[in-house]
């Protein structure tokens, strides 16, 4: 094992904390050899299967690890949180069953059935008619004035180190991985699962992934400072919207990622329908760009051993019919 700066490793030891205390609540996801996408890139190709997890991805983690580090005074106001859908999922099942409540703010253009799955357990919906990046610093302004903690989906150590679990799972299902393909939005599971690797494999590359539609982080990484920039609609809603002033998972991206890809809407349609048809999967927006990520960057990791995070399955069927179209 190499040796970290103090910040990874500080992470890194809260994942394998988070490893162990976090079962059986939070399921270990299968790690699934694909014949079809190996043939066809020349890789060996495994995909880790967080579509499967509880609620459908792998926010279950973080939200789990979250609910578990709250003070007895912090669960019984409850917590405040924003999201597009799959975070809010997880938090308000996670608050379910530990009996904190749970108020989720989110954008008036989420999909409407993740918020009913949001409603389904309990949880609070307020919906702003603004941008996600908007929306998650006005929740975070009501839980101040609240006196509410206020948990980021991703700008939180709880919530990164209870994601790099899946990092920690890759190591035990797949030793001798050489690279990792993951979808990025605000950079809270890139972060997690970098640090378990660098801990627990070091060498094993990390290559983020974003839609060229929304790459507001992969821009603030080249630019080493964050920005802002205007995003186009993409199929991967879960990855859209700017990354908040300061946050934490900026630098640790800076210190993980080693490589960056942008992919295109239409190769994001592609590589949802490459899983539909071979896999019979139905993943959401944003574990295409991953996979899409690695269909495009092949030729990098010819005859190596590639996995492939299918962060989140698209509950939405319309939305996902109208996509392979």
């Amino acid at each position: 094992m190499s040796t970290l700066d103090d910040s990874l490793q500080s992470l890194a030891n809260a994942i394998v904390r988070a490893h162990q205390s976090l079962r059986p609540q939070v399921a270990v996801t299968a790690l699934t050899h694909s014949a079809p996408l190996s043939a066809q890139t020349g890789c060996e190709i495994f995909l880790k299967c967080e579509h499967l997890q509880h609620t459908g991805s792998f926010k279950f983690r973080g939200a789990s690890n979250k609910i578990l580090a709250l003070t007895e005074e912090q669960r019984s106001k409850g917590v405040i949180t924003a999201s597009s859908g799959n975070h809010g999922q997880a938090l308000a099942l996670a608050g379910l069953r530990a009996g904190v409540p749970v108020t989720v703010y989110t954008t008036t253009h989420a999909s409407p059935l993740k918020l009913e799955a949001i409603r389904a357990f309990g949880a609070n919906v307020i919906s702003i008619d603004t941008d996600p990046l908007s929306v998650e610093l006005e929740a975070a302004k009501q839980a101040q004035l609240q006196n509410t903690l206020f948990v980021s989906p991703y700008n939180d150590p709880d919530i990164i180190a209870g994601q790099g679990t899946i990092g920690a799972e890759l190591v035990e299902q797949l030793p001798d991985v050489d690279a990792v393909f993951i979808a990025v939005g605000g950079g809270g599971l890139i972060s997690g699962v970098g640090a378990a690797l660098a801990h627990l494999k070091p060498g094993t590359e990390v290559i983020g992934c974003w839609p060229e539609n929304a790459p507001t982080l992969q821009r603030s990484l080249l630019a080493g400072e964050i920005i802002e920039m205007e995003e186009e609609d993409t199929l991967s809603d879960g990855t859209a919207g700017g990354i908040e002033p300061g946050s934490i998972t900026f630098p640790l991206c800076q210190k993980v990622v080693n490589k960056t890809v942008l992919v295109s809407e239409q190769e994001i349609r592609d590589a949802m329908k490459i899983v539909a048809r071979y896999e019979r999967w139905m993943i959401e927006g944003a574990a295409g760009v991953a996979l899409a990520g690695a269909i495009k960057l092949a030729a990098d990791y010819q005859g190596k051993k590639v996995a492939v995070i299918l962060c989140g399955r698209n509950i939405l069927l319309e939305k996902f019919i109208g996509a392979i179209q």
